[in-house]
């Protein structure tokens, strides 16, 4: 009764900070809004790339976690569907906030709710061949994963290499 008591508390106290955050963003200038937004999109690409270090560094020699790699997949394939989400609002009109997006972005929605549902269905591929623990059948599926990754930046972002 306690953990649901706890749970329900928890639940409360979160959709009052979305209802909070909501709106607070109804009193923001549009340029406030667009910050908002880039922010939002660099703390995702941040959590993905956070989670992608370590399988990165396993595929470049480091020890092979079959279990930090198939979770850290599942985070990413979690979080791959909310990219759309949160490139949704088109900043490009805003010069003065600092993006690695290219406004190409926002004539392209769709393509980009392909390329994001690509790394969702590429990361799970991987995680559920890291669970076997075989180093081989996961990085088998590491290259799609990886690749799914550049096929959006190749396309959708500032080349800054």
């Amino acid at each position: 009764m306690k953990k649901v008591l706890l749970l329900v508390s928890a639940l409360c106290v979160a959709a009052s900070g979305t209802l909070f955050i909501a709106s607070a963003q109804n009193d923001m200038t549009p340029e406030e809004r667009a910050a908002a937004a880039v922010d939002q999109r660099k703390a995702l690409f941040k959590t993905i790339r956070f989670n992608l270090i370590p399988i990165a560094g396993m595929a470049q020699g480091a020890p092979f976690d079959a279990e930090v790699a198939e979770r850290n997949a599942r985070r990413i394939a979690s979080i791959a569907s909310m990219i759309p989400e949160v490139l949704a609002q088109d900043t490009s009109d805003f010069d003065d906030i600092e993006t690695t997006a290219l406004d190409s972005i926002w004539d392209n929605l769709d393509d980009i709710g392909v390329k994001a549902q690509a790394l969702e269905d590429n990361a799970n591929a991987f995680a559920d061949a890291a669970s076997t623990g075989d180093f081989g059948q996961a990085m088998g599926a590491f290259r799609a994963f990886g690749g799914s990754c550049g096929n959006c930046h190749d396309t959708y972002r500032v080349d800054n290499d």
